[in-house]
């Protein structure tokens, strides 16, 4: 947010991030992928200690065939807040990587890893997508640790969901209540599983030597996974529970209603956002045509006020829809348009911690924080150009397309982000966990009441 009318350069303004960091950051970790990751999620977290809580990393390694794609397990130390020192956590290297993410296992997958989706209520139990019609279903811990090297055979899925006529690649979404799975493909269709069964017979026997992809289930076996050039994957495969149809192109990305089981809503290559609900049919309950001017990319339902909508678009916007008034005039009506982005936006997700923050990121390489009560508030700028309304922080350590992004729900304002470096460095990807300081999201009074105890403390210090 520069007052200058020209968009600095990628590097000046990672130049100009990076000296920022000790004063706007209260921990930092810079982690050097040496293959991009195109998904970052948080997994459960395994234990606590007096500056430092330990918890489960999932990313990917998409390679270049040299070796194979992987999900990879990993470990994470997470810095409470204000243990980490100012000065310390500047002092990185782009090339290195870092000392809080450790791996832990490594399983290979049937092709690229897309995305990854955890399931709420046992975080051990993931999703994952890749360039095939089937989604993967995966026992993180009853999976054997695997060596990635040419020539070794894929690791196999616990499960495969089957019911896409086409490659699903991108739109997955876990229920947050029960274990529902949810999808949208090139098929333009939506499709609902549940694997209650399955997570069932998987924690019934959970620390047995069986071979992955056994677990107990009368369910069909598949013959093939991944793509037409995978070995045969003896994993059982569940068939769909609904196949939601509405959309007219690729489904892009879905998402669970926080309260609701049964309700859920999908974007698309259409522009168009749909709310559906299982209880009354396959058809849309709401189809909002036109809800961006380009491509959507991502959505995401807010868990504190089930009314309010999040979409992010090839058109560098966010909009913020009420699903009591999603249309008017035939077309989207969103409450507000987030424009801090200058290129696509690839992922929004709201905080878990405050009910109207959120953020966006985008193929600028920038991760927004934004926050929607925000807006219409006078702000006292010393900048010649104002930001735009509603952002108050703006994440500048990624140098290229920032491509996933997860809120630790364990770690208050603790953030994961990945970006696809291939652009800017020619390969590999950077991974980041942050935590901004806390001044810049608490009360005004409260800071300034803690900032006018310090100065007192320093008076009394210094007399």
């Amino acid at each position: 947010m520069r007052g200058k009318g020209t968009e600095p350069s990628v590097n000046d303004r990672y130049t100009q991030w990076k000296s920022l960091v000790p004063v706007l950051y209260d921990w930092l970790a810079n982690h050097n992928l040496v293959w991009p990751s195109l998904s970052c999620r948080w997994g459960p977290q395994l234990d606590q200690a007096t500056y430092k809580n330990r918890q489960r990393l999932y990313l990917s390694e998409q390679t270049d065939g040299s070796v194979p794609n992987t999900l990879v397990i990993a470990n994470c130390e997470v810095v409470k807040p204000r243990v980490a020192a100012a000065e310390h956590i500047a002092q990185f290297n782009e090339e290195a990587r870092s000392p809080f993410v450790k791996k832990f296992k490594t399983i290979i997958h049937p092709g690229e890893v897309n995305r990854i989706r955890e399931l709420p209520q046992n975080s051990k139990i993931v999703a994952t997508h890749t360039d095939s019609p089937d989604v993967l279903i995966w026992d993180i811990e009853a999976q054997p640790n695997r060596h990635a090297v040419l020539g070794a055979s894929n690791s196999r899925p616990d499960l495969l969901l089957t019911g896409h006529q086409d490659n699903a690649e991108f739109a997955l979404d876990m229920c947050p209540s029960e274990p529902f799975v949810l999808s949208g493909g090139k098929d333009k269709s939506v499709i609902l599983w549940s694997i209650h069964d399955h997570i069932s017979s998987l924690a019934l026997d959970p620390g047995s030597a069986r071979s992955p992809g056994s677990g107990g289930s009368n369910a069909k076996h598949a013959s093939k996974v991944g793509g037409s050039n995978d070995k045969p994957a003896d994993s059982p495969s569940l068939e769909p529970r609904g196949i939601y149809k509405g959309h007219d192109d690729t489904v892009e990305d879905v998402q669970f209603c926080p309260s609701s089981a049964q309700e859920f809503c999908s974007v698309g290559d259409d522009s168009c956002l749909i709310l559906w609900d299982a209880r009354s049919g396959n058809s849309p309950v709401v189809k909002v045509e036109k809800a961006h001017d380009a491509d959507l990319h991502c959505v995401d339902w807010n868990p504190h006020d089930v009314n309010l909508i999040l979409t992010g678009s090839a058109d560098n916007t966010v909009r913020m829809f009420d699903r009591r008034n999603l249309i008017s005039g035939g077309v989207g009506s969103p409450i507000h348009k987030f424009e801090g982005h200058t290129a696509a936006v690839l992922c929004v997700q709201w905080s878990p911690d405050k009910s109207s923050v959120f953020g966006s990121s985008a193929e600028d390489g920038l991760l927004n924080i934004w926050d929607h009560e925000k807006i219409g508030k006078k702000q006292e700028s010393v900048l010649s150009k104002a930001p735009p309304a509603g952002l108050f922080f703006r994440h500048a350590g990624h140098r290229d397309k920032v491509v996933d992004f997860h809120w630790n729900t364990s770690d208050p304002w603790t953030i994961v982000s990945v970006s696809d470096d291939c652009e800017s460095t020619g390969g590999g990807g950077t991974l980041q966990i942050w935590r901004m300081i806390d001044m810049i999201y608490r009360p005004e009074e409260e800071v300034l009441a803690e900032l006018d105890k310090f100065k007192s403390h320093m008076l009394t210090c210094s007399a």
